[in-house]
């Protein structure tokens, strides 16, 4: 029993050093903000869905639930990918269900636990002109 604990504790000494002197091999992307972002909500009990454009800093009902976006980024070389948001959404005047980044090309990373509705992340608005509140 000592002689398996002390191989864990040296292995994991080990670990630690490695990760400790490991680089990145990617770097990491610059990311541009936007004014605005465009999420999808789906009513799970009618099955309908709408598109929801909003700008930062706006909130916009649906259904029974509101929905704030603080923040939308995406990458500065790659608009059309990975986005990703910070929303706020209430259920009533004070009942925050989520408050959290969503990521547009991974939705169920963080998403809504909802039993009615589901709402996630499109993609952030990249021209001035878009969004709309």
């Amino acid at each position: 029993m000592r002689l398996a604990l002390a191989f864990c504790l040296c292995a994991g000494s080990v670990w630690a050093q490695d990760e400790a002197t490991t680089q990145p091999t990617e770097p990491i992307a610059e990311t541009a903000e936007a004014n605005g972002g465009v999420l999808r909500g789906l009513d799970k009990v009618s099955g309908a869905t709408v598109d929801i454009e909003m700008l930062v800093g706006a909130s916009k009902d649906f259904g029974r639930l509101q929905v704030t976006m603080s923040d939308c980024r995406y990458p500065a070389d790659d608009p059309s990918s990975n986005s990703y948001a910070h929303l706020t959404i209430r259920e009533g005047a004070a009942a925050v269900v989520f408050d959290g980044w969503m990521v547009a090309s991974s939705p169920a990373l963080n998403a809504l636990d909802h039993a009615r509705y589901d709402i996630w992340l499109l993609r952030c608005n990249t021209s001035a002109a878009s969004g709309s509140n």
